[in-house]
């Protein structure tokens, strides 16, 4: 069973992708195939004007499954991370509006989710969010590199990356995986409210715009997946 959901709400105006695997949203290959194709049906909609990715109470996802990572299988660790960098980069440049719901705990490839995100509404609380591979054993992978160099503030970039400083929503917000922060109940109901304020915008003028703005990360974060495939 998928633990990934779809709905529309908002009078079917916004998609709501909910991660739910009772646990702590690992992101496997099946979860992240799951996400991307939930983004592809909702843009392939004309009466959703935006998207919003959702975690569960105290969870939005704490990574990459570490069945995988800690399995020794190179080829499916490295493909696992190259689908999650694909992931990121969808929701980054594609064509409709994408909300994060940070329901809680963002970590690792959650956070870089995060970063993926056109807006970004998070949960007050003691809930930590940040990139933390370097704390367990791990270098960030280029397009993880890419993305982080792009959207999180200059004056937090090496404590996040190389230190993997992780932090409250508050700070997050200062760092740049955050845009607001409110109480754990109104996240989602928060971010549904922003990705719906999107049907303000024209379309195809919003995606032709941020093509503008992201082509170019995009075309790179998609050739350094691509590198990291090749190496098995």
């Amino acid at each position: 069973m998928s633990t990934i959901t779809s709905e529309r709400v908002a009078d079917g105006t916004v998609a709501l992708i909910t991660m739910d695997d009772g646990k702590a949203n690992a992101l496997s290959a099946q979860a992240i195939a799951d996400i991307v194709a939930a983004l592809d049906e909702a843009e392939a909609d004309e009466s959703v004007v935006a998207a919003v990715i959702a975690g569960r109470e105290g969870k939005f996802s704490a990574g990459f499954d570490l069945n995988v990572m800690r399995s020794g299988d190179f080829a499916a660790m490295v493909n696992l991370v190259a689908d999650g960098g694909d992931m990121v980069r969808h929701v980054y440049r594609g064509g409709l509006p994408v909300v994060a719901a940070c329901t809680g705990h963002a970590l690792a490839a959650g956070a870089l989710l995060l970063l993926g995100c056109d807006l970004r509404v998070g949960a007050l609380g003691d809930y930590k969010i940040g990139v933390n591979e370097v704390a367990i054993g791990m270098v960030l992978p280029d397009w993880a590199m890419t993305i982080c160099r792009e959207r999180l503030s200059k004056r937090h970039l090496q404590r996040a990356v190389a230190t993997a400083r992780v932090t409250s929503a508050e700070d997050a917000i200062d760092a740049g995986f955050l845009d607001i922060a409110v109480e754990l109940d109104d996240v989602i109901p928060r971010a549904i409210e922003e990705a719906a304020a999107f049907a303000v915008l024209d379309r195809k003028s919003y995606a032709g715009t941020m093509a503008q703005f992201r082509d170019e990360v995009s075309q790179k974060m998609a050739a350094q997946a691509a590198t990291d495939r090749a190496a098995v």
